[in-house]
């Protein structure tokens, strides 16, 4: 039970990012490119506080750096960037699909064959997030943006990875962040150079980048050497419904029967990849 409250506190962590970056980009609070370096500047400085204040030390040499912050600012700077040209619903059905299909193909070559049940499971709730996702009328698909979110899910499912094997949660994370900062602000502003920033958009990005990033990517180098490589992979399928969800109840954006529809293909399909099911008792 402790595991499962924890991997759905991250969940809604990362869910809350998505809702924090809507309400600065769509309120015009900021752009992009700018809530991106402000949010990994936030999570860099307040993860290594926390490691400093136990008396602990960055591990900025070790070469888990490497996987995990290069990584990282592959994941950062593709989704910010693909962003400028891709519906934001369809990138998100880009960036976690991509993710599925890596962490299964990395998971399976590596001797972690996931199950037909998991499999399925996963093409269920892939199927929903689409349902809800997928943009109405004509869509236009940008190749740059697309090819930049692939890149993003690549990025983001090898950081998922590397998590396993971190022995410190809270340092590595840290050092994660610390390292990924440089590259990440350079690339971006090399790409987008106006800055345009508010105050409210300085306070969202720090709070996307210390708490819900920061801290949610930390508890998800915590909870991830207890789960299985599929079921880490399956389970970020509910952060965009969890995220959705959120912004109806926080931004009064309004609930469909769409949503509603798709949101129980995506739970359902979750809990047939997740779930054990016990074997039935003789009478």
């Amino acid at each position: 039970m402790r595991l499962f409250l924890l991997t759905v506190l991250t969940m809604c962590a990362f869910a809350a990012n998505s809702i924090l970056n809507r309400l600065a980009i769509d309120s015009g609070y900021s752009e992009p490119a700018s809530f991106a370096v402000v949010r990994v500047l936030a999570g860099a400085v307040v993860l290594a506080l926390l490691v400093f204040l136990k008396a602990g030390g960055l591990p900025l040499r070790n070469r888990r750096r490497i996987a995990g912050a290069g990584s990282l600012s592959l994941y950062m700077i593709g989704f910010s960037v693909a962003y400028l040209t891709l519906d934001a619903g369809l990138g998100a059905l880009i960036l976690f699909g991509v993710v599925q299909i890596t962490m299964f193909a990395v998971t399976s070559v590596t001797g972690n064959t996931p199950t037909a049940r998991q499999i399925a499971g996963a093409a269920i709730a892939l199927a929903g997030l689409a349902y809800v996702l997928w943009p109405t009328g004509a869509v236009q698909v940008s190749p740059v943006g697309a090819a930049l979110m692939t890149a993003a899910g690549v990025g983001w499912a090898i950081y998922s990875l590397v998590g396993r094997s971190e022995p410190d949660a809270l340092a590595g994370t840290a050092a994660n962040f610390v390292v990924a900062l440089p590259v990440t602000a350079l690339s971006l502003l090399a790409t987008k150079g106006e800055w345009h920033m508010t105050g409210a958009g300085y306070f969202l990005a720090a709070l996307s980048g210390g708490v819900t990033s920061g801290m949610g990517y930390a508890l998800w180098y915590r909870v991830l050497p207890q789960l299985a490589p599929a079921t880490a992979a399956v389970v970020q399928l509910s952060v965009p419904v969890i995220a959705i969800v959120g912004g109806v109840i926080l931004l009064g954006e309004t609930a469909s029967l769409r949503l509603i529809l798709g949101a129980g293909l995506v739970l359902g399909g979750i809990a047939l990849a997740v779930l054990r099911l016990k074997p039935r008792q003789g009478v």
